[in-house]
């Protein structure tokens, strides 16, 4: 990546291959090296709303505004955030320490949302989301159960994880192998609250 796109990636993200070189220096003793690796955890918060495409980020949006409003309603503003930050930074630290040497930049929320996801199908099993189904030139009005859109997305990650092995060039599947694990935070974290 060149020019200023190239810059506030490398800038504001956190490339693993640095990173792990990063703590290599620090476990060294170096002092700045430590200050370094504080940055980098930050900029794993920053890199939740910097994605890699435009459909990507609408994707997330999409999936946040349909889980994310109800359940945020039922446990709290603050504790929603701190489940989505959390999880985020989480699936963050995750791809970096499954792929140290990967010089591409830990971009994207789709972790946080899956966690957001997960938490939302642990709180409403039931419940249904209306939704469209598009056939071509007609749309026919539906009402799903979360749990298919739940099925739904866990298949299709599976999917794109076995799709990227051993493929060059194709899809990262440690990053959904990590979304998954965001998925069972999220289901985990709603257990713990309703236990409570």
């Amino acid at each position: 990546m060149n020019g200023q796109l190239g810059n506030l990636v490398s800038s504001w993200t956190t490339i693993p291959r640095e990173f792990s070189r990063t703590i290599s220096s620090a476990i060294d003793d170096s002092l700045a090296a430590w200050v370094v690796v504080g940055w980098q955890l930050f900029t794993l918060v920053i890199s939740l709303f910097i994605h890699g495409s435009f459909a990507q980020l609408l994707g997330n949006m999409l999936f946040l505004w349909v889980f994310g409003r109800t359940l945020e309603r039922t446990i709290g503003s603050y504790q929603f955030l701190l489940l989505y930050l959390t999880a985020g930074v989480l699936v963050g630290i995750i791809e970096i320490f499954a792929q140290p040497q990967l010089t591409a930049p830990v971009i994207g929320s789709t972790g946080a949302i899956a966690c957001i996801v997960g938490a939302y199908i642990m709180q409403f099993p039931q419940i249904k989301i209306y939704s469209v189904l598009p056939l071509v030139i007609v749309f026919i009005p539906l009402e799903i159960p979360a749990m298919f859109y739940l099925f739904w997305w866990f298949i299709q990650q599976f999917f794109y994880g076995i799709g990227g092995l051993n493929i060059p060039g194709g899809f990262n599947n440690c990053s959904y192998g990590s979304q998954l694990i965001a998925l069972l935070i999220g289901v985990v974290f709603m257990g713990v609250i309703r236990f409570r």
